[in-house]
């Protein structure tokens, strides 16, 4: 169906729904592409803000304000497409498409153990991720759930190489009461991958985590905290390694290049070339590499 068919809010749901499908690192491709398509400047601008607030929170998209690290998520967002930052207290709109801060807002946080904790955590953390990712960010944010105090720590490393035809994104999220013993740590590792060299492979691959923690003080539960971190996500890199080094090029092969269509039929070329006649002379160069990209393909 073609999009010019379509009623204005049949179009804002495709529009939307084709941007947040956009892989990370290539939101910016999707909707200058979509814009060719479309060709409602108005229109576009709308649905790639309301996306763009959607992919950020989906992908973690880091910034950086007063030169610290920020990864923007459902966690830290205020409503009305504005994002709170609890180690700068600064609120603020972020155009993804500019890549851009807009209309930020000072605020004030209470200054409670739960927020020195953070702070702490946030150091152990920042120690963690500096050793094991060559350009990774982290953050950790407060929220409190029916009057109960949660630390949301959140990890992310991208590298978005489109020229060489690869964006990969290493993201994960880990969750604990601040009790006065004992919690819970509930934890979610995900990594996702897209080639888009002769083939367009997505790979994604997660990894949901429960794992308790005894709590003696701040910086007993910061370090603790950071080294369980570690152990599992090498175990999660480690066995991502192992599957992928499985599938050898033969596998790869047989999963991704599409098979041709067994008609059962012998094509008689020399009959086709015979029948042309050489009057269409011209297009026999055509017909050859036809064939010849062909027998490449089987191969």
């Amino acid at each position: 169906m073609s999009l010019s068919v379509l009623s204005r809010k049949e179009k804002e749901r495709v529009i939307r729904r084709l941007l947040i499908q956009a892989p990370p690192g290539e939101f910016v491709n999707a909707f200058d592409d979509l814009c060719l398509l479309i060709r409602d400047e108005k229109l576009m601008h709308h649905q790639g803000e309301c996306a763009g607030h959607q992919h950020c929170q989906k992908y973690s998209v880091p910034l950086c304000i007063d030169g610290n690290p920020v990864l923007l998520s459902h966690h830290n967002v205020m409503g009305d497409y504005r994002f709170f930052d609890y180690q700068s207290k600064l609120s603020f709109k972020f155009d993804l498409l500019q890549n851009q801060l807009r209309d930020i807002q000072s605020h004030g946080i209470i200054r409670n153990e739960t927020e020195y904790l953070r702070t702490v955590v946030l150091c152990a953390l920042k120690l963690y991720v500096n050793d094991h990712f060559p350009t990774g960010n982290c953050n950790v944010l407060r929220k409190t759930i029916k009057n109960k105090e949660f630390l949301i720590a959140c990890i992310e490393d991208h590298n978005y190489e489109t020229g060489d035809c690869w964006n990969g994104l290493w993201k994960s999220k880990w969750i604990f009461q601040v009790n006065p013993f004992l919690t819970q740590v509930t934890g979610r590792i995900f990594l996702q991958a897209h080639f888009f060299r002769c083939v367009n492979l997505h790979v994604k691959i997660s990894k949901d985590l429960k794992e308790s923690l005894e709590v003696v003080n701040q910086a007993q539960l910061a370090l603790s905290f950071a080294r369980l971190v570690e152990e599992q996500e090498n175990r999660f890199q480690a066995s991502v390694l192992d599957e992928l080094q499985e599938l050898s090029n033969e596998a790869l092969r047989k999963i991704i290049r599409r098979d041709l269509p067994v008609t059962r039929t012998l094509i008689d070329w020399q009959r086709i070339l015979s029948d042309l006649n050489l009057v269409m002379y011209p297009k026999l160069g055509y017909v050859i590499y036809s064939r010849s990209v062909l027998c490449n393909w089987i191969i």
